[in-house]
């Protein structure tokens, strides 16, 4: 027997053999993901979900009762009650088996903050034209670097073989 046929035989044996050790290393380790890790697919239940909404809802509002309404527009005086609702909405709708934010959680979201902090617009700020001596300043500063620029590059144009 030719040296060489040995040598193929020997890895072809040795890779049939590894080949069968890795499958079966990597069979085992799917089954155990998927025993431990595998998620069973759930749907979301909408009414569920809006109920522990307002449950979660309840508990701000009632929160929100402590803060006095004239501090309602500043998040400071309130930040760690918004923290927990929005905590709350997100663990229930997982819970559920639903994702979030969903069409459900923005609108009571959107509900809450109609009801407390539909009062807390910023007032417009109205810009007005500057004054005379600003506008000719912003006008006549580029103007003037522009012609200062282009005289300087005619005169190195002119003066080139001095320069160079």
């Amino acid at each position: 027997m030719d040296i060489n046929r040995f040598k193929l035989i020997v890895l072809f044996t040795v890779g049939i053999l590894v080949n069968t050790l890795m499958m079966s290393v990597i069979s085992a380790t799917e089954d155990i993901k998927l025993t431990f890790t595998h998620k069973p697919w759930v749907i979301c239940n909408n009414s569920a979900l809006h109920l522990e909404m307002e449950k979660c809802g309840e508990r701000f509002k009632t929160d929100m009762q402590q803060v006095d309404p004239q501090n309602w527009c500043n998040l400071t005086h309130f930040i760690s009650e918004y923290h927990y609702f929005s905590a709350c909405t997100e663990d229930n709708a997982k819970i559920i088996g639903c994702f979030w934010p969903n069409p459900v959680v923005e609108h009571y979201i959107i509900h809450i903050h109609k009801q407390f902090f539909s009062n807390c617009t910023l007032t417009t700020v109205v810009f007005g034209d500057p004054s005379e001596d600003t506008l000719t300043a912003l006008i006549l500063i580029p103007v003037l670097l522009t012609l200062a620029m282009i005289a300087l590059v005619v005169w190195c144009s002119k003066r080139g073989d001095i320069l160079a």
